[in-house]
């Protein structure tokens, strides 16, 4: 009798909620950090297929991004070709060459200013005729102009800031004859806004392909738990409570195949680095060819952090209410 009167006063007792690790923030996040990492222990293929996807989504933004990147970086290059040329058709003294050079610096677009003499035109004639220097037996210097070769600054080198530096220069006294190639510049120009332009729409199809791929991998991820989900809501958890987990693992998805992308983009990187001369007739290192600043490998790493977070986000409005 007596036992079963202890049994009852025990069993009698109010129930009282588990603990955390220690109550507050700090133990709440402890909590769902550790059940996020459960969670994708004790479900590792479906883990594995969603990294994969995140991965393999964000490698293909990431190589698109590199392409461009270094495309950019050649247009660049290519841009400071754009010159402006002032032919004069007789020695400037040194006096003159100092007061056109001071005022052609002067211009805001100048980036800077070089004066070619008859002997060194000469020598850049013959320089291009390598090969067939008797096409230029008894050709004297005084035959070519002397000239100034302006380079542009990068703000200035399209079609509109080259026209407005051109009206600029002519102004100056003692100026008349300027080249610049328009039609080339025209052609340059024309050719960077299309490869700009064609950058940003496909740049912005494979980034709503992504969204829509992960996101929807993420909803499968999550249907296939939709039991616990509900057996958690049935037992009286909070919304909060209940999505906090899953968001972390979304988090952790995201950070861990952006990670896998920007490592796999190196290595496919630094391989073709180290084959490109069995295929091409030009050295990339070389040529100015170049992996992701950092600034864009970290935009990369946030950007698939908060896919995997967004993508669990809205995965779960279907199965918990807010």
């Amino acid at each position: 009798m007596n036992r079963w009167k202890k049994k009852k006063t025990e069993t009698s007792k109010p129930f009282k909620r588990p603990t955390l690790a220690e109550d507050g923030f700090g133990g709440r996040a402890g909590y769902f950090f550790v059940r996020a990492l459960t969670n994708i222990r004790q479900n590792i293929f479906v883990n594995v297929v969603t990294i994969g996807t995140i991965t393999l989504a964000l490698l293909i933004v990431s190589l698109f991004l590199l392409v461009f990147v270094n495309l950019e970086n050649a247009a660049e290059n290519w841009s400071e070709r754009v010159q402006v040329t002032v032919y004069f058709d007789r020695d400037l003294t040194s006096e003159e060459q100092t007061m056109l050079r001071g005022r052609i610096r002067a211009l805001p677009e100048t980036s800077r200013v070089s004066y070619v003499s008859r002997e060194e035109a000469l020598k850049r004639f013959k320089s291009r005729l390598r090969g067939q220097e008797t096409l230029l037996e008894g050709v004297r210097p005084e035959v070519l102009p002397t000239s100034f070769e302006i380079s542009l600054k990068r703000a200035n080198r399209d079609t509109q800031g080259v026209e407005n530096f051109v009206v600029s220069l002519k102004r100056i006294p003692g100026i008349t004859e300027v080249q610049y190639g328009e039609e080339w510049v025209k052609r340059f120009n024309s050719f960077l806004n299309f490869m700009r332009l064609l950058g940003a729409l496909l740049g912005a199809f494979l980034v709503l392909a992504v969204v829509f791929i992960v996101s929807n991998t993420i909803k499968l991820t999550i249907y296939a738990r939709r039991d616990e989900l509900e057996v958690m809501s049935l037992v009286g958890a909070t919304s909060f409570f209940i999505k906090a987990p899953f968001l972390l693992e979304g988090l952790i998805q995201g950070l861990v195949g952006a990670i896998i992308a920007i490592t796999l983009l190196f290595g496919l990187y630094e391989g073709f680095l180290h084959n490109a001369g069995s295929f091409l007739t030009f050295n990339p290192v070389s040529s100015g060819l170049g992996f992701l600043p950092y600034e864009y490998v970290g935009g990369i790493i946030l950007a698939g952090a908060i896919l995997g977070f967004i993508g669990s986000l809205t995965s779960l409005k279907r199965f918990v209410d807010a």
